[in-house]
């Protein structure tokens, strides 16, 4: 009894015991739980914050683009009838604020692929899709036989097939068919559409059309674009064709020009004659001219010559005068303007005749951008056969702009990118607009990462990526 009672005996667990540990290892797994779901919300929430900023940020750019428009339409319609809007010096278009954020307005520097310029483009320095000729098609960068002929065919309002083109036999034999327009390209990337054409040709190497050669562009076949590494950016024909340059017929002040082609306008010639000059000297002019007895004249350039006046007393009426009955005349090139390529794309013009033009025009404009104000100026540098081939061809007026636009938010999230083009007869009005945001950032990277890490953008070098 005495050992029984001397024993000592451990009690085993019971129901309260097992209660404890359970009660503990829920209350474990609840706390994970809980923490994880703090975790994915609090994951969530910074997701819905990045998403809300970005959206923010997408809508600020699209704001200060709307802003940029607006800026150049307003520049536009300060210019003066001497001064075109591609002369206004470059700081007005980069890296300009607009709130938080900034705008670009990029101009392509076709005399350089390694330096970024700035500024509007003259519509009418470039070769109209819809007007130009088979010849002058021929003449552009990178052009095929087999593009230009087809760009005729599309174009024109007849089913015949031009040599090396296409109708609407082709187009309804391609995987997705549709007809052949039959009308004018109402965008230059309508030519994608077109037989022979691809981006490769319009675009060249420069996919992100800023007009330097980028990184990328220069490094062969390791990415994209494919290009052959040699140093200088194949740029294609983009920049040097437009759809949209056209004229009114009418002069400086706008009145109707003198169409000296017609039987009908002969006694208004000898009135502005009689009031230019005095009336002997008006008389000599109607004679020696012809347009009395045979009013047909290829361009005011040809009137000149067989007028026999000096270039004085022509430069003061060539605004006046006219060979069109026409009431707008499209496509005409402005030789103030045209760069190299397209002045090279004129029928009969050879390098030098090119180079001369160029050189001529630029000794010949003023410092406050004034620019010579009748196509005249060119007979002093061309001879007779040149300068009246390429008369009909040419203008010193410009009346299109584009715009390409480049908006940054000002925290480096979000750019957008249009491009515009202005009509500015009358009153500047938009005719395109065009997102390009596509086509990839243009700028140098370092501009977006300054803006990121909340550093002034004038602390960052502006210009070459």
């Amino acid at each position: 009894m005495t050992g029984q009672s001397g024993a000592h005996y451990r009690a085993g667990p019971g129901p309260g015991g097992r209660t404890a540990g359970t009660v503990l290892i829920v209350t474990m797994w609840v706390v994970l739980v809980l923490a994880g779901l703090a975790l994915v919300f609090a994951r969530s929430m910074r997701v819905a914050a990045a998403v809300s900023a970005n959206q923010v940020a997408s809508l600020q750019a699209e704001c200060i683009a709307a802003g940029a428009l607006e800026y150049v339409v307003a520049k536009l319609s300060e210019q003066t009838q001497t001064q075109t809007a591609t002369s206004e010096t470059a700081d007005l278009y980069e890296a300009m604020p607009v709130g938080e954020g900034y705008f670009w307005v990029l101009h392509a520097n076709l005399e350089s692929d390694q330096e970024l310029t700035y500024g509007l483009t003259d519509e009418a320095g470039k070769i109209n899709l819809n007007t130009a000729s088979e010849e002058m098609l021929l003449k552009l960068p990178g052009m095929t036989a087999e593009l230009a002929a087809s760009i005729i065919d599309w174009r024109d309002t007849d089913s015949d097939v031009t040599a090396g083109g296409a109708e609407d036999e082709y187009y309804l034999l391609q995987p997705e068919p549709y007809h052949c327009k039959n009308g004018p390209l109402e965008t230059v990337d309508e030519i994608l559409l077109i037989k022979g054409a691809s981006e490769e040709l319009l675009y060249g190497e420069d996919t992100n059309l800023n007009g330097i050669l980028d990184p990328q562009e220069n490094d062969g076949d390791k990415s994209e674009p494919p290009d052959n590494a040699n140093g200088q950016l194949d740029r294609g024909f983009y920049d040097y064709v437009t759809v949209y340059s056209t004229e009114a017929n009418v002069d400086s002040e706008g009145n109707a020009r003198i169409n000296i082609s017609s039987s009908s306008s002969v006694s208004d010639l000898q009135t502005l004659l009689q009031d230019t000059f005095k009336e002997d000297r008006a008389l000599e002019i109607m004679m020696a001219s012809g347009v009395s007895s045979n009013p047909s004249f290829t361009s005011i350039l040809q009137f000149y010559y067989r007028s026999r006046m000096t270039f004085k007393e022509f430069s003061q009426i060539a605004d006046k005068l006219t060979t069109s009955a026409e009431t707008t005349l499209p496509g005409l090139v402005n030789v103030n303007t045209a760069s190299k390529e397209v002045l090279m794309c004129l029928p009969g013009l050879e390098e030098k005749d090119v180079d001369d033009l160029i050189a001529y025009r630029t000794s010949n404009t003023s410092s406050s951008g004034a620019e010579p104000n009748s196509i005249a100026w060119v007979t002093e540098v061309l001879d007779q056969t040149k300068a009246v081939g390429i008369g009909q061809y040419v203008t010193v007026h410009s009346n299109q702009y584009s715009a390409d636009v480049v908006a940054l938010s000002g925290n480096g999230r979000a750019y957008k990118r249009y491009k515009a083009v202005i009509d500015t007869q009358q009153s500047p009005r938009v005719v395109y607009w065009r997102t390009l945001t596509h086509f990839g950032w243009p700028l140098d990277s370092e501009i977006v990462a300054a803006l990121r890490k909340g550093q002034p953008l004038t602390d960052v070098v502006l210009g070459n990526p």
